[in-house]
């Protein structure tokens, strides 16, 4: 009979046995591409979602100024900006593109000043004129002063509503230019950026997406701001203010009394569409998402409730509590900021401090894609964050139409911004990016 030692035998079979126990009860590896169905995956949120494509700067646009600009400018061009901060902005990168095609002279660009919006700031009072002329070097030429003879007289106005290429501008645009010498614009808002040659397109991303940077004072402030949000944090810009809902046309019958008043105090003679028109209209996304409706979608991301959030929002936010009773952990400018200085701060201060806080926030999630939204996707891709969703309203609207709810809805949901995020949809517009597969 073969006998073996007891104790050797002993240690092989505890060693076996430990080994069993720590295959069997170890944590299987985390989620990648697998069905989100999988009951598994408690810990699983949307950005574990592994990316396919993200947008970057195309070469394009970062080596234009390699070639020399013409020597001679056919005269000065001065873009007029109206709205609130982010349209300005947006006819601010229009207009250095049209002024390229136009081979203009730059002057620095007018900001309205408009009651509605609480604002009396120039360009100079937002962003860094020094900065901003440098950084346009070789890519455009700007005037900080203009000379004597030009500076003595206004600009003459020129209407570009109809305008939309380059040949538009060149044949209306350009003989008016030569003849006046100084001219003002407003870029229309149906502007075909397609249509601009490269040399201009890489202008005008230079300018929207490189060369403006807050003035020092309104950097400091904007830090200030950053520092004192608990870290790391969402930032999300949530819009369901009455004059937006009113605009919007979109009949949302469980609204308190006071925002349903508001909302018809804002429409003035706008009427909610009824019917199949609502919704039909509601299917194609046109509908603001509200702050439940939003903390909803943000629950069917998986997004944890003890999320640090800051809410990159004007004034006159209506049903908040839908969202906060979910999301406790909010934080706004107007608390975070010293009273007194926030009271002194006028409209396109109180958006460049929002805009600031979004490009540097470890996430960005919107409700809409206005002016804002656009831009600061834009440049959390050019600064390489990529943790930035749009909320899709067509389909939340097409899911409750289904008659999903709940776990299914949530699901549902799930499914589509997995699909958005994974492909990078909607995080840089083409005018500028060019897509990389991962």
């Amino acid at each position: 009979m073969v006998s073996f030692p007891v104790k050797p035998l002993f240690v092989v079979v505890l060693t076996f046995s430990l080994l069993l126990a720590v295959i069997l009860l170890s944590p299987s590896p985390q989620f990648v591409n697998t069905p989100i169905s999988s009951a598994s995956l408690l810990d699983f949120d949307i950005w574990s979602v592994k990316r396919l494509a993200e947008w970057r700067p195309c070469k394009w646009w970062l080596q234009a100024h390699l070639t020399p600009l013409p020597a001679k400018t056919n005269g000065y061009i001065r873009i007029d900006c109206f709205g609130g901060l982010n349209q300005m902005r947006r006819d601010l990168c229009d207009g250095v593109g049209i002024a390229r095609i136009l081979n203009a002279t730059l002057v620095l660009p007018k900001f309205e000043v408009a009651a509605y919006w609480n604002e009396s700031s120039g360009f100079g009072d937002v962003f860094d004129v020094d900065y901003f002329i440098q950084k346009m070097n070789g890519f455009i030429k700007v005037a900080k002063d203009l000379p004597a003879d030009v500076a003595s007289k206004e600009p003459f106005r020129v209407d570009c509503s109809k305008r939309k290429g380059q040949f538009d501008y060149r044949e209306s645009i350009l003989p008016l230019l030569l003849k006046h010498h100084y001219i003002s614009l407003t870029p229309a808002m149906s502007q075909r950026r397609d249509r601009y040659p490269q040399y201009a397109k890489a202008t005008l991303c230079q300018a929207c997406y490189s060369a403006l940077r807050l003035t020092s004072s309104l950097e400091k402030k904007a830090l200030e701001l950053l520092d004192a949000i608990p870290k790391p944090f969402l930032s999300l810009h949530l819009r369901f203010e009455p004059d937006m809902v009113a605009y919007s046309r979109c009949e949302y019958p469980n609204l308190s009394p006071s925002s349903l008043a508001a909302i018809k105090a804002a429409g003035l003679d706008k009427k909610p569409w009824t019917g199949d028109l609502a919704q039909s209209w509601r299917k194609r996304g046109k509908c603001p998402l509200t702050p439940n409706e939003t903390a909803l979608m943000f629950q069917s991301l998986r997004i944890p409730t003890a999320t640090n959030i800051y809410l990159a929002a004007g004034d006159g936010l209506m049903e908040m509590e839908g969202f906060t009773s979910v999301y406790t952990k909010v934080f706004t400018k107007s608390a975070l900021l010293n009273r007194e200085d926030f009271t002194r701060m006028h409209g396109n201060t109180k958006a460049a401090l929002d805009y600031y806080v979004s490009i540097n926030s470890d996430a960005y999630v919107a409700t809409y894609f206005g002016n804002m939204d656009k831009m600061v996707a834009a440049m959390r891709a050019y600064g390489g964050m990529h943790k930035t969703l749009f909320l899709s309203r067509k389909a939340f609207a097409e899911l409750t139409s289904q008659g999903l709810e709940e776990e299914e809805l949530k699901k549902g949901l799930l499914e589509v911004h997995k699909s958005d995020f994974e492909s990078g949809r909607g995080s840089a517009l083409p005018d500028c990016f060019c897509e990389f597969r991962l």
